[in-house]
């Protein structure tokens, strides 16, 4: 059975965002994700999850600006220190969280580039990263994402992901398969479990419905079956990560409405 995370940055909206952890572990959450954590101190972080017997699985180093609509620096030439700094920040978190996990978020492509053009300092950023990162054990994960949601994202589909993982070289760079953005940019997607979880280099699940990103048994994707797949695939490998619900709960901010809308986890556990 897939191991689920609930992503705090999207579910329980109705809460401040320390109390959403409670939230999370009353719905039987073993697991958090989230964004960013940085406007939290990283001890108060880490009392949340001991209090309520989480663990964190994942979130995201610095991205730049992101209220100035930046989307990560790391295929931004010219913005490389700022990129290190960031990077020793998320190790800095990912230690006191007891995180293995960080996802570097790749940029967006600036007017009049081209991504081939971006494409050696992404990999040179990633691969003194990932060195850095491997000292305390941390695995990075890039995340295509569909153009929809971020236009001009640099990284869109999930062969380019495992192409650059390769050309990176380096064992603790993975790629993080969001299934809501896969089926937006490229459907296949039972497919696609199959044929790149057995590499290896698949380090984390996302799901969502699509299109509108709400609850997985809405919209135009079947996840029993895909929770299936995964599960088929991962007995067969030995994957042993977990799928981060990175979703927007139908019911918006009412109370109770990211519980009321978890039917899909409980009819999946009760089967």
């Amino acid at each position: 059975m897939p191991r689920f995370a609930a992503n705090l940055s999207m579910l329980y909206p109705e809460h401040a965002f320390l109390d959403r952890f409670e939230a999370a572990a009353r719905d039987g959450f073993e697991a958090v994700e989230y964004l960013f954590p940085y406007e939290h101190d990283a001890r108060e972080l880490a009392a949340r999850l001991r209090a309520h017997g989480l663990q964190q699985v994942l979130f995201n180093a610095p991205p730049g600006d992101w209220n100035a609509g930046e989307r990560g620096l790391a295929c931004l030439p010219g913005r490389e220190a700022e990129f290190r700094e960031g990077l020793a920040a998320a190790l800095r978190y990912a230690e006191a969280l007891a995180c293995s996990r960080v996802h570097v978020m790749a940029g967006l492509v600036p007017a009049g580039q081209d991504r081939v053009a971006l494409r050696p300092t992404y990999v040179a950023n990633l691969r003194w990263a990932a060195r850095e990162a491997a000292k305390q054990g941390v695995n990075l994960l890039l995340e295509p994402i569909n153009t929809r949601d971020i236009p001009g994202f640099f990284l869109n589909r999930q062969d380019h992901a495992h192409e650059l993982v390769a050309e990176i070289g380096e064992p603790n760079v993975q790629v993080q398969m969001d299934l809501y953005h896969c089926q937006i940019v490229e459907g296949d997607v039972a497919m696609k479990i199959r044929q790149y979880l057995p590499t290896g280099r698949v380090g984390h699940f996302q799901i969502a419905g699509v299109p509108q990103r709400h609850e997985p048994d809405l919209g135009e994707l079947n996840f029993p079956y895909l929770f299936s797949v995964i599960d088929e695939v991962s007995a067969a490998c030995g994957w042993q990560g977990w799928v981060g619900c990175e979703y927007r709960p139908a019911r918006g901010a009412q109370p109770g409405g990211t519980s009321e809308g978890l039917g899909w986890l409980r009819r999946w556990r009760a089967g």
